[in-house]
């Protein structure tokens, strides 16, 4: 299977370029928008993905054809279009809640965090992606067993993934109204990945904004975003970046006295504490936000 990905990198790389050319000659009119460590983390992090997230799909096809084969009651044909609508707009709505699952659920932001650790914004943090896409993997089930092949499952993502790059950038404004009222765009986006009180958990859409303005999760831009982590990592070196949060959560496992303290610090949100907990009397924890 050819992924559209990798056809569409040499695309990222010359805006990547271009965009971080206008960067340094705009330097002195406006806040840095590119540093150097942090551009090379997340282009490392981007090309490292592309290995592990063909593992994942490798794994992903093996379930997916079996489901399409023996268990999905009808077969949907790739020669109509509203299979085609049903593969992308079905993905695109996995994809917002599986990205909101993943701001809410401690394990699952495990792996989601490394992509909001910059506290930059611009077409190399697009590049930032994770390298553990088995919550994807599971949450795209149902497009199978709908008939969706899956090939064309794989193919959707990769459509929704490739439309997410240019959304991740501070030099397109907002658009004309009624793009900005259905589809995710670079102003929709650079809240998302502001941890600014007002951003946190907002705008989780890929290609659509509109899962966000029907499921209560859209916040318009106010102001330029805040970005990063509320916990900052402090790093650039890719693999604490991509692991650091899995190591909180055990440390914070083995301090809990109790099972469902346990729990709480696996499946609560991030940042969850017991309720009885004081502060100072459990050690700093690195889970952010």
């Amino acid at each position: 299977m050819r992924d559209p990905v990798l056809f569409a990198v040499p695309f990222f790389l010359l805006l990547l370029i271009l965009e971080w050319t206008a960067a340094r000659r705009l330097e002195d009119l406006e806040p840095a928008s590119y540093q150097r460590r942090d551009a090379w983390a997340s282009i490392s992090m981007g090309l490292v993905s592309v290995a592990t997230t063909a593992g994942w799909k490798f794994l992903a096809l093996l379930g997916y054809a079996a489901l399409y084969a023996y268990v999905a009651p009808w077969h949907l044909s790739a020669t109509r279009w509203y299979t085609w609508v049903i593969a992308i707009v079905g993905v695109d709505l996995l994809f917002y809640l599986y990205h909101r699952l993943a701001h809410r659920v401690r394990l699952i932001w495990a792996t989601h965090q490394a992509h909001h650790s910059s506290q930059y914004f611009n077409f190399a943090t697009a590049l930032r992606q994770k390298w553990n896409n088995s919550g994807e993997i599971l949450m795209w089930i149902p497009l199978p067993l709908l008939g969706i092949p899956p090939w064309m499952v794989f193919l959707a993502f990769s459509i929704n993934l490739i439309y997410q790059f240019w959304v991740h950038t501070e030099r397109i404004d907002k658009l004309w109204a009624p793009v900005e009222f259905v589809f995710n765009t670079p102003s929709h986006h650079r809240v998302h990945h502001g941890m600014d009180p007002e951003y946190l958990d907002k705008n989780y859409g890929g290609i659509f904004i509109v899962w966000d303005r029907v499921f209560g999760s859209y916040q318009d831009e106010l102001f330029r975003p805040h970005y990063g982590l509320t916990k900052q990592v402090g790093t650039f070196n890719i693999w604490t970046l991509q692991t650091h949060e899995y190591v909180a959560i055990a440390r914070d496992v083995r301090t809990a006295s109790r099972l469902r303290d346990r729990l709480g610090f696996i499946f609560g949100p991030p940042g969850w504490a017991p309720r009885q907990a004081e502060p100072a009397s459990r050690p700093a924890s690195t889970y952010s936000r």
